[in-house]
């Protein structure tokens, strides 16, 4: 059974069909083969490589000593197995050989058509042609390349490629020179930034442990000062305690002489006012009833004299021509105001004599005594 990579060729048969080949190929599964009458032999498909040194002229007529790796293998289909197999089943390791001198040649024809400045720019595109070049050759052994890669390219020590290097090394040891000044100078910049940050950083700490340092002094001074404090302010509350209790005292003793001596005082001067009034009151109705008699009195006397006073009266009317209306009642009348000039006179002598009666005398009332 052949390996994967391999390809099995069977000899010794006759094939049947007018392009049958002398062999049989056999790739992916195995079979019998009789060991009298058949032959087998093994063909490999793996990669190989094939290398190429030649010294090459250009257009210019410079010559170049290019190195290329060429990647091949055998082609996968029957007619490429069949093809290789004709030319390499007896010896397989004149395929590498082989290929290197078909690329030589193909080599050296494509780089005679080309500059150096653009074999040195297009190696891609060189390797391209070289193997488009060699398919139709490679194809009718069998063989397929895979990648073809340019090595190197050198002008023999001519210092051709140097000359045509020698502006581009120039532009690109300028542009070194410049892009180093500008890391030069952004590598000074960047270490006085971190110079000042470190600075900045450096004053920041300073203000930090300062303002700690400060922080711990505080507290050591508010410790040092706890206890001094702490007695004050403890002898601040015996003295608000002591102030409290005094002032209780004080309103307890209060509260004691109001009930002492304000209280008794103020129930004695109660007393005597008590006295004074109803004093008063006795003087005042005594002076009433005084009063009271002397109207009585001036009210008898009046009336003792009121009948003198109407005879006095009645006789200054007997000389009088006096016609009386009405009979009964006319003479009624006449008696009427008579009684009533009567009265009117009554209460003028009791009005006047009112008048000239002496005030009763004021009664004394007693003052209370100052309070304590």
């Amino acid at each position: 059974m052949p390996a994967p990579n391999e390809a099995l060729l069977i000899s010794g048969r006759k094939q049947r069909g007018a392009e049958a080949l002398p062999f049989k190929i056999v790739t992916g599964h195995g079979v019998f083969v009789a060991p009298i009458f058949s032959r087998a032999t093994r063909l490999t498909l793996s990669m190989q490589e094939a290398e190429v040194m030649e010294d090459c002229y250009t257009q210019q007529g410079i010559t170049l000593s290019v190195h290329a790796v060429i990647a091949f293998k055998v082609g996968d289909d029957h007619e490429s197995i069949a093809s290789a197999a004709r030319r390499f089943q007896g010896d397989q390791r004149q395929m590498p050989t082989l290929v290197g001198r078909i690329f030589s040649g193909h080599l050296r024809s494509i780089i005679g058509s080309m500059t150096v400045e653009a074999i040195i720019r297009e190696q891609q595109t060189l390797a391209d042609a070289i193997v488009d070049a060699s398919k139709t050759e490679m194809a009718r052994i069998g063989l397929a390349v895979d990648s073809l890669q340019i090595s190197s390219i050198d002008d023999k020590g001519v210092g051709y490629i140097r000359a045509l290097a020698a502006p581009h090394q120039a532009r690109v040891n300028q542009e070194a020179k410049v892009a180093q000044a500008a890391a030069d100078r952004a590598s000074a910049m960047a270490q006085q930034e971190s110079v000042r940050h470190q600075a900045e950083y450096a004053r920041q700490t300073a203000i930090a442990q300062a303002q700690y340092q400060a922080e711990i002094d505080q507290a050591q001074q508010t410790a040092a000062q706890a206890g001094p404090l702490a007695a004050a302010r403890a002898a601040q509350d015996v003295l608000a305690e002591r102030a409290i209790v005094a002032q209780r005292n004080a309103e307890l003793r209060q509260a004691e002489l109001i009930a002492e001596v304000i209280r008794p005082a103020e129930a004695e001067a109660e007393r005597i006012r008590a006295l004074a009034r109803a004093d008063a009151d006795a003087t005042k109705l005594s002076a009433e009833a005084a009063a009271a008699q002397g109207r009585i009195a001036l009210d008898q006397a009046i009336i003792d004299k009121l009948p003198e006073m109407l005879r006095a009266a009645a006789e200054g009317l007997k000389g009088a021509n006096v016609t009386v209306l009405d009979g009964a009642e006319g003479l009624n009348s006449v008696v009427a105001s008579l009684a009533a000039q009567g009265m009117t006179m009554l209460e003028t002598l009791r009005t006047g004599m009112r008048v000239e009666a002496p005030p009763a005398k004021p009664s004394m009332a007693v003052a209370p005594p100052p309070a304590a």
